[in-house]
């Protein structure tokens, strides 16, 4: 690996701008938006599994974490297929991988093909998520890519908000199959627009595949991301959690040491040399924390404490994705991270991140108006933040390296989004039952403490017991968001000015 990538320094030359750029860039987020849709769309469909399907609590929880679990583990290896045989290439099989995937849902006739299907989606998924991104940084040179990586952000949070919207209605005229039938014609509109439209790259070094360290990071990322899915509902301390969670950790240790010796590594590790990576991955961890962990609390804040039915709380959360959609589809975060650089974006951004999350405890504890608030800054800190975040670890990957950079960045968001569940619905459950009255005490849920208080005084309690929970560990995530904003911003900060001296040393030799 050549010092300048390791010392911050521009990678390499912008590429040329590509004529059909904002076209492809359609394509890509439609193809995004597949994926995105079904990572949330499937909720909306429990009570319809459950009674169609036979299926069990547990089948549920593996129809939802054998999609999550496949891409996790995936995500890395599938960036470097990319980068080794072409983004073009992985991009048409992940859309087909994921069109097959989603037929095979749609007529599962068991709870078992359900969950083979929803793998199968994962490995087409985890193909998408790393070459759309890859091919943003291909076709936009350096002076457009902060606003085309804006836009794809946004179709992120479009996908997020509208899937339980699209499922919700899919399911009040259609069976549930429907949900993942939609599906199909999109996955085929963006085979063909990608096979005409979409130019190939690859890494012209054309190294060799490592395969000992894709199966390391396959084994290190799906024991880590299954102990935190696993661990709120089966106990931190338990057997299940703490081996997956140990063989994780070991597993990705060893990849590590193999990173350092191999001489064709998947992730070349001295990138995390470079303060500029460092300060995006620190950033992106917490980032991702405090949006994974917050939207989890909202949803249970608007059932649980306001009261709303599901698709009625769904469109209460829509204002923080339209809030993002706007600002960054009109390009004013690209022109605000342009004008006021990388540091003082991210750490801007956060920000305004934790104040909307604070707001929505504070502002928003017993009514949506003062929700509304916190949800449309939290919307303006997502729009500066991530695209900021994205396009700070891009920049600090050599292009050659584009989709192994897209897995990097793909891989934050799972880990972070998982650790704000887990972490964040810690907080309340600790909260929730150290203020339980005595005749709740020991119950594990809402439901659980409202069945067994015997008086009107009881339920109150029960309630603001849980309302308190909502509002601490909303807390709790504004205050780790704010900390990584300002971790952020001083690692890339002080990236920026060593990379800036380094200049006129370099042009002197």
């Amino acid at each position: 690996m050549s010092s300048s990538v390791a010392s911050g320094a521009a990678p390499a030359e912008s590429p040329p701008r590509h004529p059909a750029r904002w076209i492809i860039l359609g394509v890509i987020c439609l193809a995004q938006l597949t994926v995105l849709l079904d990572n949330t769309v499937l909720n909306v469909a429990v009570p319809s599994l459950n009674k169609e399907l036979d299926a069990t609590t547990a089948d549920v929880q593996w129809m939802i974490n054998a999609y999550s679990l496949v891409q996790a583990g995936l995500l890395l290896t599938a960036g470097n297929a990319a980068d080794r045989y072409g983004r073009k290439k992985m991009l048409l099989t992940g859309l087909t991988l994921f069109g097959i995937g989603s037929l095979c849902a749609a007529f599962a006739q068991s709870a078992g093909q359900l969950i083979a299907a929803r793998a199968g989606m994962g490995v087409g998924g985890a193909l998408l998520m790393t070459t759309t991104l890859a091919v943003v940084v291909q076709v936009f040179d350096s002076d457009e890519r902060p606003k085309a990586i804006g836009i794809w952000g946004a179709v992120n949070s479009l996908g997020f908000a509208a899937g339980p919207l699209i499922g919700g209605s899919l399911l009040d005229h259609f069976w549930w199959g429907s949900i993942f039938l939609i599906n199909i014609p999109v996955a085929l509109i963006g085979l063909i627009a990608a096979a005409k439209l979409v130019p190939e790259s690859k890494n012209p070094s054309g190294d060799r595949p490592d395969l000992p360290g894709a199966l390391l990071s396959m084994v290190g990322m799906v024991g880590v991301v299954f102990a935190i899915i696993s661990g709120p509902a089966h106990g931190w301390l338990s057997a299940q959690v703490l081996v997956s969670a140990v063989v994780g950790v070991l597993a990705l240790i060893v990849f590590a040491r193999w990173e350092l010796h191999t001489p064709h590594p998947m992730l070349d590790m001295h990138f995390f040399r470079d303060r500029k990576f460092v300060g995006a991955v620190a950033g992106g961890i917490l980032v991702a924390f405090g949006a994974g962990g917050s939207l989890f609390l909202l949803t249970q804040h608007l059932q649980l404490v306001l009261g709303y039915d599901p698709l009625d709380a769904g469109l209460r959360t829509a204002p923080l994705a339209l809030t993002i959609v706007v600002l960054n589809f009109s390009g004013l975060g690209a022109r605000l991270l342009s004008k006021v650089g990388a540091p003082a974006a991210i750490a801007g951004g956060m920000t305004l991140l934790a104040a909307g999350l604070a707001a929505i405890s504070v502002l928003g504890a017993h009514s949506y108006n003062g929700m509304l608030i916190g949800l449309i800054v939290m919307g303006a800190g997502h729009a500066l933040a991530i695209p900021a975040m994205a396009n700070a670890i891009m920049s600090a990957i050599p292009p050659a390296k584009a989709g192994v950079g897209a897995g990097v960045n793909g891989t934050l968001m799972e880990c972070g989004q998982g650790l704000g569940v887990a972490v964040l619905g810690a907080v309340l459950n600790s909260r929730f039952a150290a203020l339980l009255p005595a005749v709740a005490a020991g119950a594990g849920s809402l439901p659980a403490a409202l069945a067994s208080a015997r008086t009107d005084a009881d339920r109150a309690a029960v309630r603001d017991a849980f309302a308190t929970g909502i509002q601490t560990s909303q807390l709790v995530g504004a205050a780790a968001v704010f900390a990584g904003g300002l971790l952020a911003g001083i690692l890339l900060g002080r990236a920026e000015r060593a990379e800036r001296a380094g200049r006129p040393r370099a042009e002197a030799e």
